[in-house]
């Protein structure tokens, strides 16, 4: 089949997008995205066997993207976009990568008479409630959560096919009325082909807690900055964050306010390779997450990156990953907002370092034989193909 994936934002990179496109790409199919670009990137391009199309954007019509549903510019766009690529070649399916453009894929999907898929990276709704730019005066004129919840449900019902991340996405929209046997998982497990295993090993003078992401009030680091003052350890621990976002500042703060701040420091973004090299020096891999609607029906890719690095995991206690952390006793699960159960459970850890190499053990174990890429491509590849016989 030859399949035209809509993505709205840059590629590459985008780890999802890339895994995807290249297992169908492997299984035999041709593989096109349509993305945007507001760094000069070529018009056209191939990256790695899949057929880039892109067309500039101005940072005043992406920022229109978020009154998308009552403003048609940003549809509007993609709609010429698109329609250049379909007048110019053929497609088998339209494929779109979140939320946003599902009107625009099903449109031509219609027009066009080929199979529109919809692949939900986030629960968008719920993503948008928590956002700090939608939580604005303007942000909440511009977008009203209502109507993207009518619209989820709307072009749901519209898609041959839903892939989503995990099994709390697939029953959220089951709850919803959507039909199940249209909903595949295809999860963010780890494709050991691109990813390199970190060379560097824990200090054994510190115990070292690792964060890599976006710095923002939802990924709750404010409750891990503030559980430092309860952990007994007889090493000195210290905490590692990086990335960047706008609660950096408010971070610093407290834990300056906790008299902590000699036991956290603050790197900023780095690359991927200095980001696995520091996470190699790491004992213990933090997953803060706030608990929302949001975050108890997505998980992240880092997630099997620190299992399969055999580092031990604190996460919050979202659905998912209190799940598979519980399931695969790969680390400890904490009440999200609550500092002292957060600083209890590491201390009861430190307390016990065989337990620690047990529970790297485990995840890296489980990784293997469950959360690999390769059993979650196979998923993708056999829905394209009852698609292409279907």
């Amino acid at each position: 089949m030859k399949i035209l994936m809509i993505l709205d934002h840059e590629f590459p990179p985008d780890i999802r997008v890339e895994n995807e496109a290249q297992a169908l790409q492997n299984a035999g199919h041709e593989i096109h995205i349509a993305c945007y670009t507001q760094k000069h990137k070529p018009d056209t391009d191939n990256y790695k066997g899949i057929i880039i199309h892109r067309k500039p954007i101005s940072k005043l019509l992406y920022k229109s993207s978020v009154g998308c549903l009552r403003f048609p510019f940003y549809f509007n766009f993609w709609r010429v976009f698109v329609r250049e690529i379909l007048h110019l070649q053929k497609f088998d399916a339209i494929h779109v990568h979140d939320l946003p453009l599902a009107k625009v894929g099903w449109e031509f999907s219609k027009e066009f008479g080929i199979p529109f898929v919809l692949d939900l990276h986030e629960n968008w709704p719920a993503l948008l409630r928590i956002s700090d730019h939608t939580n604005t005066f303007l942000g909440k004129l511009l977008s009203i959560n209502s109507q993207w919840i009518n619209y989820e449900l709307k072009y749901c019902k519209n898609t041959e096919k839903i892939i989503v991340v995990v099994e709390e996405a697939a029953h959220r929209l089951g709850n919803i009325g959507i039909d199940k046997k249209k909903i595949l998982v295809v999860s963010n497990t780890l494709n050991t082909d691109s990813f390199k295993m970190p060379s560097a090993s824990p200090d054994s003078d510190f115990l070292t807690l690792f964060y890599a992401g976006g710095i923002n009030r939802h990924r709750g680091l404010q409750y891990i900055i503030k559980g430092l003052k309860f952990v007994k350890s007889d090493k000195k621990i210290r905490v590692w964050l990086l990335g960047s976002g706008s609660y950096v500042e408010e971070l610093k703060k407290i834990a300056s306010d906790e008299k902590v701040i000699d036991n956290v420091e603050f790197f900023g973004w780095k690359n991927f390779e200095e980001m696995n090299e520091m996470m190699g020096k790491a004992d213990v891999c933090l997953i803060p997450h706030q608990k929302s609607d949001h975050t108890d029906t997505t998980i992240p890719h880092k997630l099997f990156q620190y299992m399969y690095a055999g580092k031990v995991i604190a996460t919050s206690n979202c659905l998912p990953l209190a799940r598979i952390v519980g399931e695969t006793q790969s680390g400890i699960i904490y009440q999200w907002d609550n500092p002292k159960d957060f600083a209890d459970k590491l201390t009861n850890l430190i307390n016990r370092p065989g337990e620690i190499q047990k529970m790297a053990e485990n995840g890296r174990q489980r990784v293997v034989e469950k959360y690999l890429w390769d059993f979650d491509s196979e998923r993708l590849i056999e829905m394209y193909k009852s698609l292409m016989h279907g």
